[in-house]
């Protein structure tokens, strides 16, 4: 969707689609937002009750923050304010896991006033939002690429799964002033494979099952994998049975791929195990040094780091990575060259990505 400047000061956006990130570019530029046309087609137009939510929790993590909602809820207005941090709790609804409201939490934390400490509820894997599985053990150590690395942990304390969720999840995150300028370009070889396999309110013998059904898999390619199950019990699992497959590799140069599986009515624990592994053996195939899931993440710290270019190598480049360029250009006057990686390998996909960094500086933060 196009954006255009409004009376020099409003950046303009319509849809619904990539409503996330555009609040998040609006938080850290200090530009505010109008977005229109919110399902304005649709029987039932307006915003869902889960975006509705991010809001509200974008609220509670930021002072003075104005956010205008139309009557019909098609439109609205975010005017930004300081993104303050703190102490803060939050309940998501069950119509999306907590990694639908953490992904750009994670994405303003470092640029707090104070350091944030989040407890967040609800949902904690689906089959449409990153897991905290995944959270935990592959975007936090992206944010270790540009310096944000002490302090930032992400504690799982109870498991939700869907429909009716009941997880619960702390995720603190230190500040920092300016971020590092990155040069990744060597996806390096892959040396192993990690996993975590857990199962709420199930037996925990399928478990056991999914990782043997990922060996399967996996152990054509390399020896070195450990899937560790993960089994809660008790008021611990949650109020809904459900079980999933995290995989992660990892290779040479620290490059990190990742996929997961979520159990489905009627399916079996190898029938996830295999999906997980296939989808896994996919990332990895489409190569580059950050995958799919994580190309805006990088994207958006590249632009925010020091005065000098930051190069990264990454797999073809996701619709969503595409619009978020565009939306960067608008917001920030920030443009990315694109180049393919090697291109004297016409059956590489593979592209390096470039930008000059803004500089940007933590003006939010607390002096001791």
């Amino acid at each position: 969707m196009a954006s255009t400047l409004v009376n020099n000061a409003v950046v303009k956006f319509s849809g619904h689609e990539h409503l996330r990130n555009r609040v998040v570019l609006s938080l850290l530029s200090g530009k505010p937002i109008r977005i229109d046309k919110i399902r304005s087609d649709d029987k039932d137009p307006g915003l869902r009750d889960y975006e509705v939510s991010l809001l509200r929790l974008l609220e509670k993590i930021c002072n003075g923050m104005v956010i205008e909602i139309s009557y019909t809820g098609t439109t609205i207005l975010i005017k930004p304010g300081i993104i303050n941090g703190g102490l803060v709790t939050h309940e998501c609804p069950t119509s999306r896991s907590v990694g639908y409201f953490l992904e750009p939490v994670l994405m303003l934390a470092p640029f707090s006033k104070k350091p944030l400490n989040l407890t967040i509820t609800g949902v904690t894997t689906d089959d449409k939002d990153l897991s905290v599985d995944l959270l935990r053990t592959v975007t936090l150590p992206h944010l270790q690429l540009f310096g944000i690395s002490e302090g930032v942990e992400l504690k799982i304390k109870k498991r939700g799964a869907p429909p009716l969720g009941g997880g619960e999840v702390q995720f603190s995150c230190p500040i920092v002033r300016t971020l590092k300028i990155i040069n990744f370009v060597e996806p390096g070889k892959i040396k192993r494979i990690r996993g975590i396999a857990h199962a709420v309110r199930v037996s925990p013998q399928l478990s056991h099952r999914m990782v043997e059904a990922a060996r399967s898999v996996l152990n054509r390619y390399i020896p070195d994998i450990y899937i560790h199950t993960d089994v809660y019990k008790g008021q611990d699992s949650g109020k809904s049975p459900g079980f999933a497959l995290t995989l992660l590799s990892e290779s040479t140069t620290s490059a990190i791929h990742c996929a997961e599986a979520v159990s489905q009515p009627g399916a079996s624990p190898e029938d996830v195990a295999l999906v997980a592994a296939r989808s896994l053996l996919s990332e990895i195939r489409a190569g580059g040094c950050v995958d799919q899931k994580h190309q805006c993440l990088v994207m958006l710290m590249m632009v925010l780091g020091t005065e000098d270019v930051g190069r990264c190598r990454i797999g073809p480049l996701s619709e969503r990575s595409i619009q978020f360029m565009r939306d960067i250009r608008d917001v920030f006057g920030t443009t990315f060259k694109v180049v393919p990686a090697d291109p004297s390998d016409l059956d590489s996909k593979d592209l390096v990505i470039s930008c000059y960094g803004t500089g940007y500086v933590n003006s939010n933060r607390s002096v001791a």
